[in-house]
Formats: structure tokens, C-alpha cells, sequence
């Protein structure tokens, strides 16, 4: 068995980047469990390492979970919870990762029972997910000494007691959608433009299944032929990787050409009419999310702070805080 030592928790990230936005809720703080539970990120991280070497895609997994809890009624930890959101449109059989944030709060449980609630579990293991995959080579010593991206969180939100399949449904953007419906659903959740582009750069993560990306490449808007806006190449190549038959469905797509690797290459695809999703290539429909597309492609490391300053923002939205919510003690059920 192969030695892979683990990642150093006490080295401070290069682009360690601290962002006070007044999205975050005041009753939220960055010293919150200091004093109640000074392991919790040394858990989570450990937690969210061990998922990563184990399977790759479960980086791009759990920053999606982060993603759909925080845009359903906000970040509440209600998509955690079985039932409801889990069995909406968008997650049925798409969402991933609820075993991963099982465990580490079963062993926050044995280290600070009833302190940490699901939904900063959630939260701070999307950001150490992005953390840990940031090169492609995940034992290399030396990417936990460069670090980043990161961002620091604040904490003490609290855990939801419901959780709706209705709502998840009507308020979570979907790859088919225009980018005009999927900018009022982030201005609907205090997100502007900037997020829109610079969230959507999560797509440089995992896959999508053909199932979504198929009608792009055989009947794209009913008319019996692919999408015209795609690479010709980049067509061929998916769909021999989506070829058209039912059974085909469930095969995986990756969402760029480095799909286990944080960087900005999402964003060349696009310039070269290479998006996976409809609703990614649209960015280059318009002239202000195009541009910005284009700065991305061209300045890395721009990307990687303004994804932080965007993920911090998305982390405050409808958060539940003090005597308000619940920590739960298993994420999937009430108390």
C-alpha cells in the first residue's frame, strides 16, 4: 500500500484571501468555533482529503452541494436533509458527497458533540475541496505549500428544519436555461453578473451526465441537428462520448479538459466555442459576460480571487443564525 502523507494543516495557503462582506450575516464571525471546536477545519480537511484521494470527482461534488443548499431558501443545510430538495429535478440522481459531510460530522460529533452544524460542515468543505484539488497531482507535497485558492469563512449558521423539493425546482439555474433566466436567479439571491461568470467557473470541476449535454449534439432546440455554435471538433469527440442511444445517459462528460484540476481552462473553452453545457457557452452570448470570460481565460490568478470574493457572498445568503435553526446531530434528519 502506497504512503501518501497527508496534507500539512498548519501551513497558511499563498493566496489565503479575507474578504468582509456585508452579505455575510454580522452574527456570523471568523472566530466562531475557536474556543468550541478548535479542530473543525483540521477534521473537515482531513475528511474532505481522504474523499478526494479516493475519488477525484468528489471535489467538484461537494462544492456543488454547497452550491444547490445555498440557492434553495439559502444556506441552511436544507439539502442535506433526505427527502425534499434530494429529490428535486436537479439533484435526483445527480448530487453526490452526503456520505463524505455524514462522516465528518460524525467525527465533529465525537470530538465537539452538538456544537458545528451541518450547514458550516458543508460550507467549509466546499472550500476545502476547491483547496485540495488546486493542482492535479494531489500527493505532491508541494501544493499545500502553494496553497489556494482559498478564502476564509466566517461562521455560526445555523441548520434548516425544512427542506423543499418544490422550491429546489424553481429556484435552482438549470443547463438549459438562458442566460438572462439565470441572471435573475442569482440577482434573486443578492448575486450580481460578476457572480454569474465567476461561479459558473466551478464548472472546472467533475462531469455532467450525456443525458444533459445530448440534445446539444443531436436535437439541439428540435431541430434534428447539433448545436451550431460548438466546435466542430469538440463535437465529434463528445459525441462519440455521448452517442446517441438511451443507454448512453448515464455516461459522464467532463465539464472541461482538465476536469479534476482548479484552474481557469473552463474559461479558454468557452472562448473556443468548447462549453459543455448550453447554459456555460451562453456566457459568450453577451458582450459583458463574454468579455469577462475572456479575462478569465487570459489572468488565472484574477479568477482565483474573484471566486473567493463570489463564493463568500454565496456563503452569506439567507443564512440562519443564533436562537434561530438547529444544529443537527445527523445532517440527514431534524433533531
Amino acid at each position: 500500500m502506497e504512503n501518501h502523507s497527508l496534507p500539512k494543516l498548519h501551513i497558511a495557503p499563498l493566496f489565503c484571501l479575507l474578504f468582509l462582506t456585508s452579505l455575510v450575516n454580522c452574527q456570523l464571525n471568523y472566530t466562531f468555533y475557536d474556543d468550541s471546536c478548535p479542530s473543525l477545519t483540521k477534521i473537515v480537511r482531513y475528511g474532505v482529503w481522504t474523499a478526494i484521494a479516493n475519488d477525484t470527482r468528489m471535489a467538484a461534488s461537494l462544492l456543488r452541494l454547497h452550491f444547490h443548499d445555498c440557492f434553495v431558501n439559502g444556506c441552511d443545510g436544507s439539502v442535506l436533509l433526505d427527502g425534499g430538495e434530494k429529490n428535486a429535478l436537479p439533484n435526483l440522481n445527480s448530487a453526490r458527497g452526503f456520505e463524505i459531510i455524514d462522516s465528518i460530522k460524525s467525527n465533529l460529533e465525537k470530538a465537539c458533540p452538538g456544537v458545528v452544524s451541518c450547514t458550516d460542515v458543508l460550507t467549509l468543505a466546499a472550500r476545502e475541496a476547491v483547496y485540495l484539488v488546486r493542482t492535479s497531482t494531489l500527493y505532491l507535497p508541494s501544493i499545500f505549500e502553494t496553497g489556494g485558492p482559498y478564502w476564509s469563512l466566517a461562521f455560526g449558521r445555523r441548520d434548516g428544519l425544512t427542506t423543499s423539493e418544490t422550491a429546489a425546482n424553481e429556484q435552482l439555474p438549470g443547463p438549459f436555461e438562458p442566460l438572462d433566466n439565470i441572471t435573475r436567479k442569482f440577482a434573486a439571491k443578492g448575486l450580481d453578473t460578476k457572480d454569474v461568470v465567476v461561479l459558473s467557473g466551478g464548472h472546472t470541476l467533475g462531469f455532467a451526465q450525456c443525458g444533459v449535454v445530448k440534445p446539444r449534439l443531436f436535437d439541439f432546440a428540435g431541430s434534428g441537428r447539433p448545436d451550431p455554435s460548438l466546435d466542430a471538433s469538440f463535437l465529434q469527440s463528445l459525441q462519440s462520448t455521448c452517442p446517441n442511444r438511451n443507454e448512453s445517459n448515464s455516461n459522464l462528460a467532463p465539464l472541461d479538459a482538465s476536469s479534476s484540476k482548479f484552474d481557469n481552462v473552463y474559461y479558454k473553452l468557452l472562448v473556443n466555442s468548447s462549453g459543455l453545457l448550453r447554459s456555460d457557452q451562453a456566457l459568450m452570448s453577451d458582450n459583458v459576460t463574454g468579455s469577462m470570460v475572456v479575462g478569465y481565460s487570459k489572468f488565472p490568478f484574477l479568477f482565483y480571487k474573484d471566486f473567493g470574493a463570489s463564493m463568500v457572498k454565496m456563503a452569506g445568503i439567507g443564512v440562519i443564525t443564533g436562537s434561530n435553526g438547529d444544529v443537527r446531530k445527523n445532517c440527514r434528519v431534524v433533531n
